[in-house]
């Protein structure tokens, strides 16, 4: 097992140009500026700061300067960034053709192989985690810096309250656990529509639920027509009638935050959310209140996606860049920080034991799923998320028949060529 080791010379400090404050990085030598997100767990915020410092207290005269922004501030800011001379040296984007692929593409990142053979990180990942680092073209790019997944909370009150006594283990059960909800008065579930990812989640599941894992991947792939194929329309119309009947409304005009607050609140009794939600959960509320069970789908595969740290082709500092990148991801980093930032490490070698029971449950999940499918946004490239995106919020609006979304989703994929 490989632990980090070696700390490098002496290096001097650089300042850091601001554009517009949004923290834009010079191209000096010495300071690495990391480009990540501003994340909703306070333990997850300051992990990272903590990694900083010790990585600077490791290699004397470092500067690691974290700018951390919202979800979509930070995806505008890595597109002007590839547009630009200037940008970061280490940047945060989840992994797959759709949002990593997207800057791998644009030319923003740099490609990694021969920082893979020379720490040896294969070694060291979890090999669903490290996969997806192999989906682009021109060699390997990204480092792992969660692998998560996710699944149904609840809140057991609620659940107490409608005459709910177990978990739905199929969807069948989950559509009558809504039902109970309705009838008691409390909406089945939460989402937050002004983000368009946050709501996506639940067309995903459904369609796993409703094609099967071969039709669903096929969809997703584009290799399959969503017009002919009849599952496409049903997962839509099975789309509309949740968002219509079990989710709290109005939720188009809220963001994932605000619907994270209701749901704590008690004003819905489910969110469909990762494994991060723990330590969200933990800092705002009674664990014990809470349970967790995957989306009924009946394919044995979890709902999940990998984020990664990418290293910017604009980085002046690719060689510490990458060190910092090893140092983050090795036993003794993920060791010391587990919990903190996701609820399983992307090392191997991790060990886990005093854990929450609800991070054990999760544990559990990851020990009894092999197999993944993908957020849309993941899977489907940058474009096509945009109008499965658009599609979407229509159908949840009511603004627009189910088969005709799956129509026009096809209809757009070909016009693509």
């Amino acid at each position: 097992m490989r632990t980090y080791r070696d700390a490098i010379g002496a290096v001097g400090l650089c300042a850091a140009a601001l554009l517009g404050g949004t923290g834009w990085a010079s191209a000096q030598a010495q300071t690495l500026t990391f480009w990540t997100l501003n994340y909703d767990a306070a333990s997850a915020n300051q992990a990272l700061r903590d990694i900083a410092t010790e990585f600077e207290a490791k290699n004397p005269g470092t500067k690691i300067e974290i700018v951390q922004r919202a979800v979509d501030e930070h995806k505008t800011a890595l597109r002007v960034a590839a547009g630009s001379n200037r940008g970061p040296d280490i940047f945060f984007s989840w992994a797959g053709l759709g949002l990593g692929g997207e800057y791998v593409k644009a030319g923003l990142s740099r490609p990694l192989d021969a920082y893979y053979t020379q720490y040896k990180w294969n070694d060291e990942l979890l090999p669903s985690a490290a996969a997806f680092a192999d989906l682009y073209p021109g060699g390997k790019h990204g480092v792992p810096f969660t692998f998560k997944g996710e699944a149904v909370y609840y809140n057991k009150k609620l659940f107490q309250d409608a005459g709910i006594t177990a978990e739905p283990k199929t969807y069948d059960e989950l559509l009558a656990a809504a039902e109970k909800l309705k009838a008691a008065g409390t909406p089945a579930f939460t989402f937050g529509g002004s983000v368009n990812w946050h709501v996506m989640r639940l067309l995903d599941v459904i369609l796993e639920t409703k094609c099967g894992a071969e039709k669903h991947d096929a969809l997703k792939a584009m290799k399959t027509s969503w017009t002919t194929e009849p599952c496409a329309t049903q997962a839509f119309t099975e789309f509309a009638k949740w968002t219509k009947d079990y989710t709290l409304q109005p939720f188009m005009g809220i963001d994932n935050k605000q619907s994270f607050s209701l749901f704590v609140a008690g004003r819905a009794a489910m969110m469909l959310e990762g494994d991060w939600l723990v330590a969200q959960l933990a800092g705002t509320a009674n664990l014990d209140d809470y349970g967790v069970f995957p989306f009924p789908t009946d394919t044995n595969r979890l709902y999940g996606f990998a984020e990664y740290n990418y290293v910017s082709s604009k980085s002046a500092n690719p060689d510490l860049a990458a060190k910092f990148l090893d140092y983050f991801i090795s036993t003794d980093t993920q060791q010391k920080h587990r919990g903190q930032i996701s609820a399983i490490s992307v090392n191997k070698n991790v060990r886990y034991d005093d854990q929450r029971p609800m991070e054990a449950e999760w544990l559990g999940f990851f020990k009894q799923y092999d197999k993944i499918y993908m957020n849309g946004d993941q899977a489907f490239p940058l474009d096509v998320t945009t109008e499965y995106f658009r599609l979407i919020n229509e159908v949840a609006g009511g603004n627009m028949e189910p088969a005709q979304a799956a129509a026009d989703l096809q209809d757009f994929i070909e016009s693509r060529g």
